[in-house]
């Protein structure tokens, strides 16, 4: 198991970035002001800023909670973008903490989520409260409460649903936790009432300048599944299950200078609000923190170049890992054209049509792997081999012999995916990149990329591209986009190396 240096706060430049408010910060900490008994956002406007020996500094909101102190009302800590510091490598903390964003403490208790990674509850809680400053049912609280917040704040939902969409069963469960958290009821945040035109709701997603936005949405635009997505220059929109009450969204930017991207959502079920946000903000790589990747990144020539040119460069993740493994197999050795029209078949053919358009060009749903499993793809044009893969692929899916569990590790990803036929190196890495937005998976074997790091134009080989790439550990997925980006080839997918596959 890989270990994790967990990122240790350096007070003084935690005084630096708060006196200044620098947004580059915001959410890597939270400052607790003890006159006050609340806690803020290093981009909190509140003047004058607080004196050094009234201010404590946290690592994450569950901690300057668990130390007695209150949400601000003012910079609203639910709005501060994630910490992805903690949600790197092969860590205990690291894999526990996707599963309780992934919900596992919804529904299992904290033995179960200790089981899933491989210790005890004891050793998990104590790992836990040293390295965040709470245990793991106080992290997952704060996160629900944190979200509940945002709802009340910037929706009109009914404060039952609310209690839902951030998870707790009970309205009364709900009402006391977030009168301890908040120091008020919930209806007290409901002093405005919010207007609706619409039975969708609006919500801020923060992250961390720089952010590239439409080279993201470029990327996804010449990928999109007409019926499924819509991507145009300012947004993505997309439809989501199941069919008998799907829901649509649409995300653009938000309008001014705030650093958020504006989420239009319509989720019929409140329950599963939460992970839908959790999804996207995953998607959209909206938790990032750029100065770390950067950090890493330039310690070669063709990042630092590339790096001056397209700063804020995001991990462009996926809706379905499923999805994404059958485009990936598509799109080897083809152009993104080539890959999105045979993808477009398959949807066509066998993707789940919805009674009505959820919204225009949103229509229905990507084919589960059941309907893969014996699909006639030939049909399709898709050659026999990559058929073959498709169908083994659903199959190994619906067996359980691979999957996208968020705690496993890239090499165990990788292992699992390999094994089956027609799944190379190149082809499971980028479904890692894509499917799990595992920031280190790294398909070296692709001729754009052994080109474009190449210093004379000759491509690099395989072992060399892997010897240059051990220096962008963690962050080796990034340098993938800035490589891609960098060879300014839009029109073609990255080359995968060929592999045989078989039925």
């Amino acid at each position: 198991m890989t270990e994790l240096t967990f990122p240790a706060l350096d007070p003084q430049a935690c005084d630096r970035a708060r006196l200044s408010r620098d947004a580059r910060f915001d959410g890597l900490f939270f400052i607790a002001v003890s006159t006050t008994r609340v806690y803020c956002r290093p981009v909190c406007p509140a003047s004058p800023s607080p004196k050094r020996e009234n201010v404590t500094y946290y690592t994450t909101a569950a901690a300057a909670e668990a130390a007695g102190f209150r949400p601000c009302l003012r910079c609203r800590p639910e709005l501060a973008p994630g910490n992805d510091a903690w949600q790197r490598g092969d860590h205990v903390v690291t894999r526990a903490l996707k599963l309780i964003d992934g919900g596992l403490l919804q529904e299992h208790p904290v033995d179960e989520l200790a089981r899933r990674v491989g210790v005890g509850a004891r050793q998990l809680r104590r790992l836990f409260v040293e390295r965040l400053g709470a245990p793991p049912i106080d992290v997952h609280t704060t996160r629900r409460l944190l979200f509940a917040k945002q709802l009340l704040t910037e929706t009109n939902m009914p404060v039952t649903d609310v209690a839902l969409a951030a998870g707790f069963g009970s309205l009364r469960r709900f009402n006391a936790a977030f009168a301890q958290a908040n120091r008020m009821a919930p209806r007290e945040l409901r002093r405005k009432p919010h207007a609706s035109s619409s039975d969708s709701l609006v919500l801020r997603l923060h992250y961390r300048p720089p952010y590239d936005f439409p080279s993201l949405l470029a990327f996804l635009r010449g990928r999109a599944l007409p019926g499924i997505e819509v991507v145009d220059d300012g947004s993505y929109s997309r439809v989501f299950g199941p069919a008998h009450t799907p829901g649509w969204l649409r995300l653009s930017a938000w309008p001014g200078q705030e650093h958020a991207l504006r989420l239009q959502l319509h989720c019929p079920q409140p329950a599963h609000m939460l992970s839908v946000v959790t999804r996207i903000r995953r998607m959209f790589d909206l938790d990032a923190d750029p100065q770390a990747i950067a950090a890493a990144l330039q310690t070669t020539v063709p990042m630092r170049t590339s790096l001056r040119k397209y700063p804020g460069l995001r991990l462009p993740g996926s809706w379905d890992g499923f999805e994404v493994a059958v485009r990936a197999i598509l799109g080897q050795q083809v152009s993104v054209a080539a890959a999105r029209t045979l993808a477009s078949r398959v949807v066509h053919r066998y993707g789940e049509k919805l009674p009505l358009p959820v919204a225009p060009g949103l229509e229905c749903l990507f084919p589960a792997p059941d309907m893969l499993a014996d699909a006639d793809l030939n049909a399709l044009g898709i050659t026999t081999a990559r058929a073959q893969s498709i169908r083994g692929v659903a199959r190994a899916v619906l067996d359980g012999q691979v999957d996208f569990r968020v705690e496993q590790s890239l090499d165990e990803f990788v292992q699992r995916w390999v094994a089956l036929p027609g799944i190379g190196e190149w082809t499971a890495h980028y479904m890692a990149m894509r499917g799990l937005s595992h920031p280190d998976a790294f398909p070296a074997a692709d001729l754009i990329l052994r080109r474009a790091a190449a210093s004379d134009g000759n491509p690099l080989s395989t072992k060399a591209l892997m010897q240059m790439a051990e220096a962008w550990r963690p962050w080796r997925a990034y340098a993938v986009m800035h490589l891609w980006r960098s060879a300014s080839i839009p029109a073609k997918l990255p080359v995968a190396p060929r592999k045989k596959a078989v039925a």
